[in-house]
């Protein structure tokens, strides 16, 4: 998409806010989206769930990653900001894999999108939401996620650091794996029904044998072996807090955890294929949105940003983001790596970003590199 073409698409979205404004005296985009009523699902049925995903993805697309884990150690830091300016019941979008689940659990959305370019991280969604869902309790869940017996003496109480340790002095068990593998297909084409594709069960194995393999020490793994040779592991992931303390991982507690296991057993994280830059994906969770009277209130985007400006087409992401129904609080929620200050002993910096104030200067032609786009952030 040419620059001027996402000039023209941000304009005209600027230009409908302040028609709202105008006309009805309230606060842009979000005067807008009240003419509908807000009718986002408080459950999705598994046919509604696994259509979503057919019908709003894209084809598979690459990545020289495996991502099967994030790598950033502070993405918990801007939960305390987030929860300050962002209301409960909104649209959450993400990508990537477990470091959306602290968020979905802080920031509270009614339903959440989660978009990767691979068709490997939705496999490691519906691997994450069958485990979930199979889980009563998080001892439980990671012995399930590494195909490890459970130690004795964990309870309700142990902290997420202890549990992990507690694992980590297991050792995996082939035949647990095969067993837990089975359960794990017939959880999600028998009780949930959905009509996988042929290469999706091999794809959910693959990610699954990752996690048998490695246990705790799982890292962020690349494809083509190169990059940094140490990356924080699952362990340390889930042990990590915001920044002032408080722990918000998924498994920090079996408040987040319980929490969390809701949201997947009411089929609210649906995850998708798509480019943030491409043609279809993101605009047609934006439809979705708009079609039951929602708003995006959040934008998980990790460093994605920086590759799409790699490949020239940072552009037609804002044109596509443009398309979404915001609001004044709406935050992109984005990583910087190594060439941003960091907290002490991390080499990523997490941002929050209000979506509509960046859009406003890509549309005034102040967004023209990657390192602009970080500035807007800080």
């Amino acid at each position: 998409m040419s620059k001027w073409r996402v000039q023209l698409a941000i304009l005209g979205l600027i230009g409908c806010v302040a028609a709202g404004l105008l006309v009805t005296g309230g606060t842009g985009l979000a005067a807008q989206t009240s003419a509908v009523a807000e009718t986002l699902p408080a459950a999705l049925t598994d046919q509604e769930f696994w259509r979503l995903t057919e019908e709003l993805s894209e084809p598979n697309g690459y990545f020289n990653s495996d991502n099967l884990l994030s790598n950033e150690t502070t993405f918990q830091y801007v939960i305390p900001e987030l929860k300050k300016t962002i209301k409960p019941g909104g649209v959450y979008m993400g990508v990537g894999p477990e470091q959306n689940f602290p968020y979905i659990i802080a920031l509270e959305p009614k339903i959440a999108f989660i978009t990767d370019i691979r068709r490997g991280n939705l496999h490691e969604h519906l691997m994450y939401k069958a485990l979930l869902e199979m889980a009563p309790d998080r001892a439980d869940f990671l012995s399930l996620l590494f195909s490890r017996k459970r130690p004795a003496g964990l309870t309700a109480d142990t902290k997420v650091g202890a549990l992990l340790a507690a694992y980590a002095s297991v050792d995996s068990s082939t035949e647990l794996f095969k067993k837990n593998l089975d359960a794990v297909k017939q959880w999600l084409t028998v009780h949930h029904t959905f009509k996988l594709r042929d290469d999706d069960f091999p794809g959910v194995e693959y990610v699954y044998s990752n996690f048998n393999a490695a246990g705790p020490s799982l890292s962020y793994r690349s494809a083509n072996g190169g990059g940094r040779t140490r990356y924080p592991t699952y362990a340390e992931l889930q042990d990590e807090t915001d920044g002032a303390g408080e722990a918000r991982g998924y498994l920090a507690s079996e408040a987040n955890f319980r929490t969390l296991k809701r949201y997947e057993e009411h089929n609210l994280i649906v995850p998708l294929v798509g480019d943030f830059a491409g043609p279809k994906a993101l605009r047609a969770v934006g439809q979705y949105v708009k079609d039951h009277g929602g708003t995006v209130t959040t934008f998980y985007t990790s460093n994605v940003e920086n590759y799409l400006f790699q490949n020239r087409v940072w552009e037609a992401f804002a044109g596509n983001v443009a398309t979404l129904p915001l609001d004044g609080t709406s935050a992109f929620i984005r990583s910087c790596f190594d060439s941003c200050p960091a907290p002490p002993g991390s080499r990523v910096r997490m941002f929050v970003d209000p979506i509509q104030a960046l859009l406003k200067d890509v549309a005034a032609g102040r967004i023209r590199t990657y390192y602009d786009v970080l500035g807007h952030g800080r």
